[in-house]
């Protein structure tokens, strides 16, 4: 398969998701709406993987990445969303995003709900970074929880359509470049300090494994 990246910003890129693509034999490319990049045609990918922000982009290209979202949605290609990219799902399904009382910046336990079609543990570890949380569309199926989000991802028809708020696929680099270029956020009172989320690397290569299961469900559908 050959999948696209909408990347939005120069530190959020595709991180583990490439590596994962790469050893399974999967192909991709990247479009950068950061550099001012079009989103490409829908025909020319097999799968599209909407990546986080920390901004929106330009009114233009978020109004073509919008078009391309609704076009992916109708056809019967493999959507994946995460952060920002999730948001943007789920308002195109129609469900409202909306600044969270209690943003989540750090380590969270997600608690995978009853209903969900993913097979994940009953409850897992994940990095978290954002300040929205959206509803639930109709006719989506959760997928788990925390305290301060009662919906951290949704799967859309069968597990073709997936949205979440988890970062699984940083690695501590990544996660390391994410922090500190965003750090008048990392340094609010609910944002967990550097020193809690990077004391222990091997939490990074607990996402991974998650990151897989993740990844062959969503792209192995039959």
């Amino acid at each position: 398969m050959h999948i696209y990246f909408i990347q939005h910003s120069p530190l959020l890129g595709p991180a583990r998701i490439a590596d994962w693509l790469t050893g399974m034999g999967h192909s991709y490319n990247r479009c950068r709406l950061d550099e001012g990049e079009l989103p490409p045609p829908l025909d020319n990918c097999d799968a599209l993987v909407l990546l986080d922000a920390f901004a929106p982009p330009k009114t233009a290209l978020l109004k073509r990445e919008r078009k391309l979202i609704d076009r992916a949605l109708k056809s019967n290609k493999p959507l994946l969303g995460i952060g920002y990219g999730a948001g943007l799902i789920a308002e195109a399904l129609g469900a409202i995003v909306s600044p969270s009382v209690q943003p989540e910046l750090g380590w969270q336990t997600v608690t995978l709900d009853d209903a969900s079609p993913f097979d994940l543990p009953e409850t897992f570890e994940a990095l978290l970074w954002h300040r929205d949380i959206f509803g639930l569309p109709d006719d989506c199926l959760p997928l788990g929880h925390t305290p301060a989000s009662p919906i951290q991802g949704f799967a859309w028809d069968r597990g073709r359509v997936l949205a979440m708020q988890c970062h699984l696929e940083v690695t501590a680099q990544s996660a390391q470049a994410m922090y500190d270029h965003d750090l008048a956020v990392a340094q609010e009172r609910q944002a967990q300090s550097r020193d809690e989320i990077f004391a222990d690397p091997k939490r990074f290569d607990r996402q991974a494994a998650l990151l897989d299961r993740v990844m062959t469900q969503w792209l192995d559908r039959d």
